[in-house]
């Protein structure tokens, strides 16, 4: 088994001592706390992490599905800043259905080796998972009943085709090993976006507050519990759309010691009129910001912006003017913009830039401010 460094085994010592003084978290392996105690470093700098979903798999004019893996070198984020992002996000939905590609047509086994090699290099790694609908047999998004999360918790209809589900995911994590069995950490953010209505898990309307806390339990206490993947980080990220809602957000929290970061999405609204656009987008930002910093401290936990970006990017100074102003003065972990689909059906759906791209000039002032860590940055 590949041994921790003694600075790493020094700063999971320390977070364990923290976590024993009175704060509540998850259980979690020697690699698990080494990377919180990493993250928590990151955080307490002043500075946030560049990061990016499925950056190693697929890019706006290339995609590794047709290339076939090498060694996961290539990258939208690298090719106009000259370094991997220090975080990349990795996407499991359709995991559940035991097929070999997911919900964006990437192969299982293409996401794995990515996570692996993103790992090895020093970076960050998180998946998010959109789970289809287990009820009606929908995508995630299929919202046509308010019943779906109860009937997958125990005595539910579909409580044990869930579990299975569940299984199959966790039969995922164990493979995300290196070569001599070792688990790697990861961050892991299931059920996001809550806070909404466009999910089956949304507690908007489609399940109560006291059905989607049943629910992370349960994913909690089976992976964990049951199948012992306490190698993981848990993140839950509500959406913002006007500005984050404490109350909302502590209606439904599954509790501390199922959390170790507390996250927001918050994405561009597009306007025609691009500096009003961003003025709001700064705004909605801030104010949600300051609400998640509040959570954050309450709870004794890290904040991040799990996901953001604007699709196709309008804005040619969004990444200085935009994001980093969202972003100063505010201790978050990191900043995650959304993936650069490669396909003719989802072409303009992109939130990172890639060469040639209208904002790589503005992006790549971004990446070279002192307070912006690339992969290289926190190594």
């Amino acid at each position: 088994m590949r041994t921790l460094s003694k600075l790493t085994m020094a700063l999971a010592l320390a977070s364990a001592v923290i976590s024993c003084t009175g704060n509540k978290a998850p259980k979690h392996s020697p690699e698990a706390e080494a990377l919180l105690a990493r993250l928590e470093k990151i955080a307490a700098s002043g500075k946030h992490m560049v990061a990016h979903q499925d950056d190693l798999l697929y890019g706006t004019y290339w995609n590794i599905n047709i290339d076939g893996p090498q060694d996961f070198g290539r990258s939208d984020v690298l090719s106009c800043a000259g370094d991997f992002p220090a975080v990349v996000g990795f996407e499991l939905g359709e995991i559940e259905l035991q097929g070999e590609y997911s919900l964006d047509s990437v192969c299982f086994d293409y996401i794995r080796q990515a996570a692996l090699a993103h790992y090895w290099r020093g970076g960050i790694v998180t998946f998010s998972w959109h789970c289809r609908n287990p009820l009606t047999g929908g995508s995630a998004w299929d919202v046509s009943s308010d019943q779906v999360v109860k009937s997958i918790l125990p005595g539910g209809s579909e409580h044990e085709k869930f579990m299975g589900w569940m299984g199959t995911l966790a039969d995922f994590f164990d493979t995300i090993v290196s070569d001599d069995g070792e688990r790697i950490p990861f961050i892991f953010r299931p059920w996001h976006e809550h806070t909404g209505n466009w999910f089956w898990w949304g507690v908007d309307g489609k399940c109560t507050n006291e059905d989607y806390i049943a629910l992370w339990r349960m994913t909690y206490d089976y992976l964990v519990g049951e199948r012992g993947l306490d190698n993981m980080l848990w993140a839950i990220s509500p959406d913002v759309r006007f500005c984050l809602d404490a109350e909302i957000v502590e209606a439904s929290y599954p509790g501390d010691e199922y959390m170790d970061i507390i996250g927001m999405d918050c994405y561009w609204w597009k306007n025609d009129d691009i500096l009003q656009a961003r003025e709001n987008f700064v705004k909605k930002m801030r104010g949600s910001l300051d609400v998640l910093t509040a959570l954050g401290k309450k709870h004794h936990k890290l904040i991040t912006v799990a996901e953001t970006g604007a699709e196709g990017i309008p804005d040619p100074q969004w990444w200085t003017e935009g994001l980093a102003a969202s972003l100063e003065g505010y201790n978050v972990l990191y900043a995650l913009t959304w993936r650069n689909a490669s396909d003719e059906a989802h072409k303009g759906h992109y939130f990172c830039t890639y060469p040639g791209e209208m904002t790589e000039p503005d992006f790549k002032a971004y990446t070279e401010m002192d307070n912006v860590l690339l992969l290289n940055d926190i190594l």
